[in-house]
């Protein structure tokens, strides 16, 4: 068996599907005692010591020969990077980097005001933030560098309007950074990439470390030490999420094919331990072949090992009534990633509330969010999508409320705002409404 196997149709089983996830949602976000104690004397370190503490952290976990030259990456270093990539390299992540500015272009926010009563004028002005710092994970010794995860986080900060984006990464073990991520900076326009990972790259981003300087807003995902730093650092500085391990809930009906299921649920699998798949099913036969594409799939997969861990422990597949239930289930369940494989899924669209990101139709595979369709990838998990929502532009603007208020409205607002402040014990308040109000009848 390589999963569970439960029938949500009897209320036990449901309670026992989501005791298993509320486990794994306690595991991931209560963080370990020891990392988290760890972390903070990392960070302390760096908020010291700044640049020589990070290349103290380098040398011991990355790279033993790091020096400081090696620690910023700038303009002409990306450029040399991006002379030695070819052009069949780089094309791919060009395109992709198309289809990503494209669908966030969409969510630019504009100024708005309109006009309250007597005449005041009422508004809000966004602004970019002044500096951002992405997170890109190195991957396996700074070899296998999420190059998807600085577009996502890169592109939302450039249409945004950050002025200056500073980009961490870990180094690989001769103190270099992959040159496809370098190449794919001087790409997007970005000028500046520094060679530090883990908590302590956070920390240089929050606290800055020589010629990195401090940040107003943190975006990128990472694994425990990324994410215990992060939460240390909320109220420092601005976060996108605090992301927990990879999960995907896949709907199905009997029009989906099992091998498709299968290498959808892997796809998530293979991230971690802790990642979760769970299938929703609506039609028995399923289930058994399933099981097989499953098994079938894990024995020819690279990452076998990390895969079958993370379904042993935290796979699933749910009988279900119908689809109306598998919809209350996966609201309840809130997940990452939502994929709809059934005859009809734009029937079900309606029905659902609560999903980072959901996959229309049996060709909208997840991996197409991950890397190439445009939609963010950097999303909510652990259930936190019943009240967050992914990265995108809105991640690196603030917003300033706008109040312009003419003499005929302060002089019918006073009385009012006087009576109210005087209810809270706010006497001062009331004084400078009144002292308004007063001057209007002059």
């Amino acid at each position: 068996m390589s999963c569970f196997v439960f029938d949500a149709g009897r209320p036990e089983e449901r309670a026992g599907l989501l005791a298993l996830l509320e486990e794994r949602r306690r595991l991931s976000l209560g963080g370990d005692a020891e990392v988290e104690t760890q972390t903070r004397a990392i960070l302390e370190d760096v908020r010291n010591d700044k640049l020589r503490a990070v290349i103290k952290y380098n040398r011991l976990h990355d790279a033993p020969d790091f020096t400081s030259s090696m620690f910023h990456h700038n303009r002409r270093r990306l450029r040399r990077a991006a002379a030695v990539v070819s052009d069949e390299e780089l094309a791919p992540v060009l395109e992709a980097a198309e289809h990503i500015r494209a669908f966030h272009q969409e969510q630019k926010e504009k100024a708005w005001f309109i006009r309250g009563p007597a005449g005041a004028l009422l508004g809000q002005i966004p602004h970019p933030v002044r500096r951002a710092g992405l997170y890109v994970p190195g991957g396996k010794g700074g070899e296998t560098p999420l190059i998807s995860s600085l577009l996502m986080t890169a592109i939302p900060a450039l249409v945004a309007g950050v002025k200056e984006i500073a980009v961490v990464t870990p180094p690989r073990p001769d103190g270099s950074v992959n040159p496809l991520l370098l190449a794919t900076a001087a790409a997007l326009g970005l000028t500046d990439v520094f060679a530090c990972g883990s908590a302590w790259g956070i920390g240089a981003l929050a606290y800055g470390a020589g010629p990195l300087a401090p940040v107003d807003v943190i975006a990128g995902p990472g694994n425990l030490w990324v994410s215990t730093a992060k939460r240390l650092l909320l109220g420092r500085v601005g976060l996108d999420l605090l992301a927990g391990p990879s999960e995907i809930v896949i709907i199905a009906d009997h029009t989906a094919d099992p091998a498709w299921l299968a290498a959808d649920m892997l796809s998530q699998a293979e991230h971690d331990p802790l990642a979760s798949a769970v299938c929703l099913l609506t039609d028995l036969d399923l289930l058994p072949k399933l099981q097989k594409e499953l098994e079938g799939q894990l024995a020819s997969l690279p990452k076998a090992a990390t895969a079958a861990a993370s379904l042993g422990r935290w796979g699933a597949a749910v009988l279900l009534p119908d689809l109306r239930a598998a919809c209350s289930l996966a609201n309840a369940i809130a997940p990452e990633h939502l994929e709809l494989m059934c005859a009809d899924p734009w029937e079900l669209l309606p029905e659902i509330h609560a999903a980072g990101a959901i996959f229309i139709g049996r060709h909208s595979a997840e991996a197409l969010g991950d890397y190439y369709a445009g939609p963010n990838h950097v999303l909510p998990t652990l259930g936190t999508a019943r009240f967050s929502s992914g990265l995108g532009v809105h991640t690196f603007m603030t917003r300033s409320n706008v109040i312009c208020a003419g003499s005929a409205f302060a002089a019918k607002a006073a009385p009012d705002v006087a009576r109210l402040a005087r209810l809270e014990g706010l006497e001062a308040h009331a004084r400078s409404a009144e002292l308004r109000g007063r001057q209007t009848t002059l």
